[in-house]
């Protein structure tokens, strides 16, 4: 086990993160590593890895990083404000990656494909977001976008809503995702009467709702693989 009071400079350069990403890839690296690397330095008194060990044992791992703001980042000792804007930079670029598709088309085949769509961006938020997915005929994606935050209910997630901007944008079919903050996707009744309602919405108007995922953490529950829609 690595001494947690050597600096970057006691441990043989081969060791270092930054010299064994260049060797071996990024693949290989501990979380420590790859959020030292971002750091870049340390302090007098403690280096980068250290101070990224730190911070994932003593906060919430990655998910602490993720949903945390600058200012949040920038009071942990040995962080500031220059140090925590490269993370939160760091953090948003693999958000954008994870959502780039080069040819800027992605075909929707099944609950899976969808779930690949937003299960990275909706896993750590701490609020519930409905996020709608709109189709066009050939199932390719026209657009994603949030239309309520906060617990779903029969009060805030109105067909109207749902519609007018399925509407707005030539849509043929929709698919509604939301995130549990819980990390649990088990469905509750009121996302299975919210779910029914947007359906027989969607009948009268002409555009139907294909599925209705619920992000949990690192997971995904398909109301039309569960019969329900």
């Amino acid at each position: 086990m690595r001494d947690n009071n050597l600096t970057i400079k006691d441990i043989p350069v081969e060791d270092r993160p930054r010299e064994r990403l260049i060797k071996y890839g990024a693949e290989v690296l501990s979380n420590a590593e790859l959020l030292a690397i971002i750091l870049r330095t340390g302090t007098k008194s403690e280096s980068a890895i250290n101070i990224a060990n730190r911070i994932l044992s003593s906060k919430d791992g990655l998910e602490f990083l993720v949903n945390s703001s600058v200012q949040e980042l920038s009071s942990i000792k040995g962080i500031g404000d220059a140090k925590a804007a490269q993370i939160k930079a760091a953090i948003e670029i693999g958000k954008r990656m994870r959502n780039y598709r080069s040819d800027k088309k992605f075909k929707i085949t099944s609950p899976a494909d969808a779930a690949e769509l937003v299960l990275e961006d909706l896993r750590y938020l701490k609020k519930e977001y409905l996020r709608v997915i709109f189709l066009n005929t050939k199932n390719i994606v026209i657009d994603v976008k949030d239309l309520s935050i906060g617990s779903l209910s029969s009060s805030i997630v109105h067909p109207r809503e749902v519609f007018c901007e399925a509407i707005k944008k030539s849509t043929s079919s929709i698919i509604i995702t939301h995130n549990h903050p819980s990390g649990d996707p088990t469905p509750s009744q009121e996302d299975i009467n919210i779910t029914k309602r947007l359906c027989e919405a969607g009948k009268i108007i002409g555009i139907e709702i294909l599925d209705h995922l619920i992000i949990g953490d690192g997971c995904y529950i398909s109301l039309k693989e569960k019969g329900i829609i």
